[in-house]
């Protein structure tokens, strides 16, 4: 799957049923991944886990990448806050 988040634009606290790497393509972003934050920009990669929690924040748009999931299906659940 390829992202596209513009400058100001995120992602709030979700978990996915599945694992997932991540490749930034542009832009910068940080993302908290469990209770660790990343700063991430172009040819940054990203490892999520099954069930952990996360979120993006964009900090410089767009930000673009690429998230490859593995072939099983997939659910997306918000995590209230």
């Amino acid at each position: 799957r390829r992202f596209r988040m513009e400058a100001g634009g995120g992602m709030p606290l979700h978990t996915n049923l599945v694992e997932h790497q991540q490749y930034v393509l542009r832009g910068r972003a940080r993302i908290t991944i469990g209770t660790e934050v990343h700063e991430v920009g172009p040819d940054h990669t990203l490892f999520i886990p099954a069930g952990v929690p996360h979120k993006y924040e964009v900090v410089e748009g767009p930000f673009e990448f690429l998230c490859i999931v593995p072939d099983r299906p997939d659910r997306i659940d918000l995590v209230e806050g």
